[in-house]
């Protein structure tokens, strides 16, 4: 018997070696590698790589939820109960007691016709603004665009978004009320609203990561948000030379712009539309400039 000694084995190793490579030195394979590094250049956002993780988006949106509304013994009708408690209560504070103009409509249709859009972009917020640190271990763990994880929260308040609509359906044909066909402009509308939510939702989600005091903050700046954004009154109620300046808060003219195409015999003020729809971009421009710039941090301070 003859044992193979260590010069017998180093040119089986190369032969092997050559026949796994396609006689080729292992030497000169080029070893491929993916690295990933961090976006230069003035675009905030590439957006080809948010449309290959359109998947995850799905899935982070469905999954919140399910989380929202797992073990709950009402379910979904949550959803339907807080915007009517809501409209109840403030109907009577604002329209019985106050009794704020309502521009000769219903106040409780005038009411909920500028309520549906500001909880839209509310819950779209407050939720985009707490994502990255409530998704803390998909964030240092796994890569993907972490601009995705606040687009998710967009999307689940959607779903509220819908059956809010749903059921302001139902309030305005108790009132014996339709708008017409004008209410398809509510799909474009519904797209307003995401765009004036995700430049905050990401500025805030990025800043929190760094700052946690921000949550703080967040809370109170859309509280004072709400009561500068005409949802309790009606714009005419501002001098008109002041109107285009309230303009400059994007959910203004969104707010008014719903109102116009649910309420039957109103107009839309398109000077108004126009200028909150560019601070609305703005602001989008602004966030995701911000969020990009505070990315690279986020798997450091979380």
């Amino acid at each position: 018997m003859s044992v193979a000694s260590d010069a017998d084995a180093v040119p089986m190793r190369e032969e092997a070696a050559l026949a796994v490579v396609g006689r080729t030195p292992v030497s000169e394979v080029a070893l491929h590698q993916v690295v990933i590094e961090p976006q230069r250049g003035w675009l905030p956002v590439n957006w080809q790589e948010l449309w290959h993780y359109r998947e995850l988006l799905y899935f982070l949106t469905w999954r919140d939820i399910k989380v929202r509304y797992k073990q709950t013994v009402l379910g979904v009708v949550w959803a339907l109960l807080h915007p009517l408690a809501a409209v109840a209560v403030l109907t009577v504070i604002f329209g019985k007691v106050a009794k704020l103009d309502s521009e000769g409509y219903p106040y409780a249709v005038f009411l909920y016709a500028g309520l549906m859009p500001w909880e839209f972009f509310l819950k779209s917020v407050s939720r985009g603004s707490t994502s990255l640190v409530g998704n803390s271990n998909l964030v240092t763990r796994v890569y993907c665009p972490r601009l995705i994880i606040v687009m998710a929260s967009a999307g689940s308040a959607l779903v509220d978004f819908a059956i809010s609509f749903a059921v302001l359906g139902g309030v305005m044909a108790w009132y014996g009320m339709w708008p017409g066909l004008k209410v398809l402009c509510v799909v474009p509308l519904a797209v307003a609203v995401p765009v004036a939510a995700l430049g905050i939702g990401a500025l805030l989600g990025a800043l929190q990561v760094v700052y946690r005091d921000v949550a703080y903050l967040t809370g109170f700046a859309l509280q004072m948000w709400f009561f500068a954004t005409p949802v309790l009154w009606s714009l005419r109620a501002v001098p008109e030379r002041w109107r285009l300046a309230a303009a400059l808060n994007p959910m203004c003219g969104i707010v008014e712009a719903y109102r116009a195409v649910l309420l039957p015999d109103r107009g839309l003020d398109w000077a108004v539309l126009g200028i909150s729809i560019a601070s609305a971009a703005a602001l989008l421009l602004i966030g995701l400039y911000s969020f990009r710039r505070l990315e690279r941090r986020f798997a450091d301070v979380i």
